[in-house]
């Protein structure tokens, strides 16, 4: 081929190295701004649903005298929720997520749906306001001054679950608000305002949510350990079992549901919730065992084969707690905004009042598109980072989780959803370290199965050895130590712990500090709007 006229063979070789560095550095350049741009996908599309949370309100309210205060105040509510749902929500899904038991995309799908439907189902259409009393409005002042109140709440509560979402640590939204409307009740009024024994209650749930959700979960991973795991007929027990935990489980579920989720539409006496959670429980188990029965046909007698028994129900409670969630804590979002709504529109206080539908839709949505855009991240802390899980552990961890808020209201204790699901998960994970340790029944399962697995191999390598006409030493241990039965390091010990205490450590220091954090951040943010004001 002919060289081009006045270019050397080399001039041509050196300009196609430039023209390849060249294209080399296009396609870099074209891999980052790629990389860069999904990252702003998730905070792109909130403030695209923020600016429509804005063009919705203002249909509702474009004829007020304080319309612009309004549609301000629902862009933070909607704030608010898409916070709510990037750290509130991973509670319900992470332990089914982080059992196998659902895709993080199925979790995330089936949060979403159940969520939004709790929120309008059985959202209501009455909160109190001022987070069950935590300041005493008539303290407040004027109309204005607790406009300005709650939107501190509001922001310094968002801004605070944000931040914590963004350190990885699932907190109380619940929490959260309180503190803001505390902070900003004393900026306002003064220590006075606040109704001190209710912050103690609060202050309280601390320690009793996780140390009740905690004991309930290891609780029963203890009765499934000793009465199917550590036995010789693992699915003759699960068949026994099994449909007794899912009853109880369905039962649990029924009561919660009444009292939490559906409490709003339908008002139920503690009686009529226990004959329902009865009722449930015992269909439930009817069905359950012709379905364990016929599930399990076929089975090894291992621990893999029980933990497919256990998938539906987990799948089942995550539904169940989205939807009892999305009812009950839609409030922490929308109540702050309907108390602002209300207050614009009728320039009157009130202690409770009645949430509009576009308020409810907003926080609605808003919890399962901050769930589906920023979910993942605590969905992973609590299903997969602080221990591990496999179904039957997640179920205990489930059912923990109803049963507290039951056994918390019956006797009046404040607890926090929250705290009550990772607490149960810490339960589960630091029983596990107790019982592997020191367990008669796991020592003498597994002295039995390290006793059948060394003939096995004794066996296997006898057969060889005479195979290869080599002698045989009769230990039938090529050498290797029985690792549950060797006595470990304290180092060897503290690698093999089941629960990672930085995690541990890190969630525990933000309980502590939500409401006091909330309620120092919405006092000054309430110091700044009343000076702007």
């Amino acid at each position: 081929m002919a060289k081009p006229f006045g270019l050397t063979m080399a001039d041509t070789t050196i300009r196609k190295e430039t023209l390849d560095k060249d294209l080399d550095k296009l396609v870099h350049v074209e891999e980052a701004t790629s990389v860069v741009a999904r990252g702003l996908v998730a905070p792109g599309l909130s403030l695209l649903f923020l600016a429509l949370s804005a063009v919705f309100a203002s249909l509702y309210v474009f004829d007020e005298p304080r319309a612009v205060l309004i549609v301000v105040a629902a862009v933070l509510g909607g704030y608010m929720a898409l916070n709510i749902g990037a750290n509130d929500v991973a509670n319900n899904v992470g332990p089914a997520v982080g059992a196998k038991a659902l895709t993080m995309g199925g979790a995330i799908a089936i949060a979403a749906v159940f969520e939004s439907a709790g929120a309008l189902i059985g959202g209501g259409d009455v909160v109190n306001t001022i987070s069950r009393g935590i300041i005493d409005i008539s303290s407040v002042g004027s109309p204005d001054v607790f406009i300005r109140a709650m939107t501190a709440a509001l922001i310094s509560s968002a801004l605070w679950i944000n931040l914590a979402t963004w350190i990885g640590a699932p907190v109380s939204t619940t929490h959260s608000v309180v503190g803001g409307v505390m902070g900003a009740g004393i900026a306002a009024a003064g220590l006075s305002a606040v109704n001190w024994p209710m912050m103690s209650g609060i202050a309280a749930s601390w320690v009793i949510s996780p140390l009740l959700g905690g004991v309930i979960a290891a609780l029963f991973l203890a009765f499934i350990k000793e009465a199917i795991i550590y036995r010789e007929d693992k699915i003759g027990a699960a068949r026994r079992w099994v449909p007794v935990l899912v009853a109880i489980m369905a039962g649990a579920f029924a009561i919660y549901l009444g009292m939490k989720g559906l409490s709003r539409v339908i008002d139920l006496s503690g009686s009529a919730l226990l004959l329902i959670g009865a009722v449930v429980g015992f269909v439930t188990w009817l069905w359950s065992r012709g379905h364990v029965r016929r599930q399990s046909v076929g089975m090894e007698n291992r621990n893999q084969s029980l933990r497919k028994l256990f998938n539906i129900p987990l799948i089942c409670s995550a539904c169940l707690l989205s939807f009892a969630h999305g009812a009950n804590d839609v409030a922490n979002a929308v109540g702050p905004l309907a108390a602002i709504v209300y207050t614009a529109e009728a320039d009157a206080i009130a202690s409770s009042v009645s949430i509009p539908l576009w308020v409810m839709v907003i926080g609605a949505f808003g919890i399962s598109l901050g769930l589906v855009l920023f979910g993942p991240k605590l969905i992973r802390m609590v299903g997969e980072q602080i221990t591990k899980l496999n179904p039957m552990r997640a179920f205990c961890v489930s059912l923990s989780a109803a049963i507290t808020v039951i056994v918390a209201s019956w006797f009046g204790l404040p607890v926090s959803s929250t705290h009550i699901a990772v607490g149960a998960v810490f339960g589960v994970g630091f029983f596990r370290e107790w019982y592997t340790a020191n367990s008669p029944r796991r020592r003498r399962y597994m002295e039995r199965k390290n006793a059948l697995h060394r003939a096995a191999r004794g066996q296997l390598a006898e057969d060889q050895a005479s195979e290869a006409s080599i002698p045989f030493d009769g230990n039938g241990t090529d050498g290797d130590r029985d690792i549950d039965a060797a006595p470990i390091s304290t180092e060897e010990a503290r690698r093999r712990r089941l629960v990672r205490r930085a995690h541990v450590s890190t969630i525990v220091a933000a309980w502590i500090t939500t409401v006091p954090a909330a309620a120092l951040l919405s006092g000054l943010i309430f110091l700044v709007l009343n000076a702007l004001a």
